[in-house]
């Protein structure tokens, strides 16, 4: 099955490479970028190399699917992004993104995931037509809730404590985009 490569004006969207681990360690070594995530901050290099066999695996099982961000002038990986799972049966998906610091507030990661949504609500992706993004956010990650509304996201509740990881209970604030809700610029 092919991976589907996506473009935008500033950025590439492409599959995780081998070649990748070391910008990938990079990225997830770093405790800014990890601080709401679910994952610990990486101390060996086998962890990125793991990681992109993880994201490889949910794509061939057509669980989820999870994209390099490139530069498009450079092709250098600034951080990923993707359904973290989908459901063609519900017409669904779970989004996440990450972004190595030095390029936050610079609309990289509105411009990736809005790319991402809108190949999902189109069909262009193994998935099918989605007809429903979703997006949790630990409470205090302002910057991605700015990030959720800003492409038309609705905030929809509080799950309290659903999320475990880092050994403690996290809440998670539920967002929800439809596709009837969705503006493409």
């Amino acid at each position: 099955m092919v991976f589907p490569s996506l473009e935008t004006d500033r950025l590439l969207l492409t599959e995780l490479r081998v070649d990748d681990e070391a910008d990938l360690f990079k990225l997830f070594s770093n405790p800014s970028v990890v601080e709401y995530y679910d994952l610990d901050v990486f101390r060996e290099h086998s962890q990125a190399a793991d990681l992109i066999s993880l994201f490889k695996s949910r794509y061939e099982e057509q669980q989820g699917i999870r994209w390099a961000i490139r530069l498009k002038s450079s092709g250098r990986l600034i951080g990923t992004c993707g359904f973290n799972s989908w459901s063609s049966k519900m017409h669904n998906a779970v989004i996440g993104y990450d972004l190595l610091p030095e390029f936050w507030r610079q609309g990289y990661s509105s411009e990736a995931v809005r790319a991402i949504i809108s190949a999902g609500f189109a069909g262009k992706l193994p998935c099918g037509e989605l007809h429903r993004v979703q997006a949790d956010t630990v409470p205090g990650n302002r910057a991605s809730e700015s990030l959720l509304r800003q492409l038309g996201f609705k905030e929809e509740g509080l799950r309290r404590e659903c999320g475990y990881w880092k050994n403690k209970f996290h809440d998670l604030k539920c967002f929800g985009l439809l596709r009837s809700e969705f503006s493409t610029t």
